[in-house]
């Protein structure tokens, strides 16, 4: 009673120290939102939904999705990095983010100083396929064509700028190919080239391409990433060749705060969705959508940021794209 009265009295004389602590709000203390710079039903808007029903539960707030699609994710990126940095909006993430750092020539935000990172959600393959009537059987036979007869082999990816059509472009440089690069507007409209015969080979994101393979209408030569799919093992990496051993192309996405969010609660996010993503369950629901589950710490996520807007600017560059 009498320790009661004596913090009573304190409060009264206005002498209790009010911390940082003391003064906030726990976090969450709110529904939270992850704004996705892409359309309902893409694998970055499957994945964030699959993880905002678990942030929720694992939180005990509700975890909305917004859906905000526009070029270079631009509407998404600047509602995020005006939002009141209190970790309760959140951004989805992608390589996208980094491409768009040199792809624009203003954005109404800086891709590294506006935002807090806050965790890698999952990485997912890119594929490079070839019509299923094509006479090249390996990734190496592909290759060792290109560069014996430049000029020959026409590459089909989607629209000028996205990650498909800029990992064609650096394949083409670090394989030493003397290749086109032909932009399609969309996946469909690259099945179709690759099928009718206007492409000889095609880079795209493997989820999207993998109906097409079992069906046996295009043939899968290799992926792009640091490792072979668990579930194909049998295909090789671009980096198994001899001369790209350094060659490593991941699409990815991760969630982000806006600048200046507390560090308690950017901690907070990033542990529970360190759990989330380890959770068998998690694992085996975001296997179906062609996406590892994978999981980063702050500094892991910033650093991959940062080497990713290096690459693609240098890649860009190489490319003669002129920022828009």
């Amino acid at each position: 009673m009498i320790q009661r009265r004596t913090l009573l009295k304190t409060v009264a004389l206005g002498t209790l120290p009010m911390t940082s602590t003391w003064a906030q709000t726990v976090f969450p203390s709110k529904p939270l939102k992850i704004v996705v710079p892409f359309g309902a039903g893409g694998v970055a808007d499957l994945t964030a939904r699959a993880v905002a029903q678990k942030l929720s539960e694992s939180l005990g707030q509700a975890v909305v999705i917004d859906n905000r699609p526009s070029a270079g994710g631009i509407v998404a990126g600047e509602i995020v990095a005006k939002a009141e940095p209190d970790g309760h909006t959140l951004l989805l993430m992608s390589n996208g983010t980094a491409v768009s750092a040199s792809l624009f020539k203003a954005l109404p935000f800086n891709p590294r100083t506006d935002f807090a990172p806050v965790s890698l959600l999952g990485l997912f393959d890119m594929a490079v396929v070839v019509p299923e009537n094509s006479p090249f059987k390996t990734l190496a036979e592909l290759i060792a064509h290109g560069r014996a007869n430049p000029g020959k082999l026409n590459i089909g990816t989607i629209n000028i700028g996205s990650t498909q059509h800029l990992a064609a472009e650096l394949l083409r440089s670090q394989a030493n190919w003397v290749a086109q690069v032909i932009p399609y507007n969309g996946t469909p409209a690259v099945i179709n080239a690759l099928r009718g015969g206007q492409v000889d080979a095609a880079v795209e994101i493997l989820g999207p391409m993998k109906p097409q393979i079992s069906a046996k209408a295009v043939r899968l030569l290799g992926v792009m990433g640091e490792s072979r799919p668990k579930d194909l093992p049998q295909t090789p990496t671009v980096r198994e060749l001899q001369g790209l051993s350094n060659f490593n192309v991941s699409s990815w996405n991760a969630l982000a705060a806006p600048a200046k969010t507390p560090k308690a609660a950017i901690d907070r996010l990033s542990q529970e969705l360190s759990k989330i993503l380890a959770q068998p369950e998690m694992i085996q629901r975001l296997a179906g959508f062609n996406v590892q589950a994978k999981a980063s710490t702050p500094a892991q996520l910033a650093q991959l940021l940062d080497s990713d807007i290096k690459r693609w600017a240098e890649v860009i560059t190489k490319a003669g794209l002129t920022p828009t």
